[in-house]
């Protein structure tokens, strides 16, 4: 695999030990929902992701057998979608982790994450390639329907509501309210699940992000104002971990622009 670009920003702040790790674990997966791990070797893993050292994070849980897909998926995932320079390797990368999560679903069906980051992955891989042939490609059940199944296991998995408000907007966005619906599109459901995201994990920066996002595009012009508030918002928000700076760092970039 070529090499993976270092995370930019200074990450003194977000180098955790274990108890300090488990003192914030709660706070740091507030979106994820993802539980304490009980194995040593995952719990190291997650120490590199949220530390901003993906590439470590991924081969530490690659190597940390199936209790470290989640991380590995997680590490592989947030990189190629910030850092991965090479539009090619990204949307790779997120066939890769797409893969892994599916095989995941298979032995441990009952696990959120394996069906979050199976659909966060094709999410992403559909934008690369555009929503249009996403859905042409029958992508768009499938993230759906991946996206359902994490919260139906996980009802308080704040990022699943944000990728499902999510699917909703980008879907009428692109082919409008009417053939929207024959995807399972749906504008009230896109502004309830952006809400609830919100609701679950208020301090998420990439949660006011995507909410911003998603209300321009499901009701236009008129929604930009409070579009620019929920990106002030998240530009202010105190990161607390290497992920969390990223989702801050775009929020600062959009506002500059």
């Amino acid at each position: 695999m070529a090499k993976w670009t270092a995370f930019p920003y200074d990450n003194t702040a977000y180098q955790y030990d274990v108890a300090a790790l488990k003192k914030h674990w709660a706070r740091l997966h507030a979106g994820d929902a993802e539980p304490w791990p009980k194995e040593a070797a995952v719990v190291q893993a997650w120490i590199h992701f949220h530390a901003g050292e993906f590439h470590k994070a991924y081969e530490a849980g690659l190597a940390a057998g199936a209790a470290g897909t989640t991380v590995a998926n997680k590490a592989q995932a947030i990189y190629a979608n910030y850092l991965e320079k090479k539009e090619q390797t990204k949307l790779e990368m997120f066939l890769e982790v797409a893969g892994r999560a599916e095989t995941q679903q298979a032995d441990d069906p009952k696990n959120p994450n394996a069906w979050y980051w199976q659909a966060y992955a094709l999410g992403r891989y559909g934008q690369g390639i555009s929503v249009t042939k996403a859905l042409a490609q029958g992508l768009g059940g499938k993230i759906k329907g991946a996206l359902e199944t994490t919260i139906k296991l996980a009802p308080k998995h704040a990022d699943a509501h944000i990728a499902l408000g999510a699917f909703h907007a980008e879907v009428i966005d692109k082919v409008g309210k009417l053939l929207g619906k024959t995807q399972g599109a749906d504008l009230a459901t896109g502004l309830a699940m952006f809400a609830q995201a919100v609701k679950l994990n208020p301090t998420s920066a990439i949660a006011m992000i995507e909410r911003a996002n998603g209300l321009v595009m499901l009701e236009g012009d008129k929604r930009m104002k409070e579009a620019e508030t929920l990106y002030a918002d998240a530009a202010a928000c105190e990161p607390l971990d290497a992920m969390e700076c990223l989702d801050v760092e775009l929020a600062r970039e959009e506002l500059d622009e």
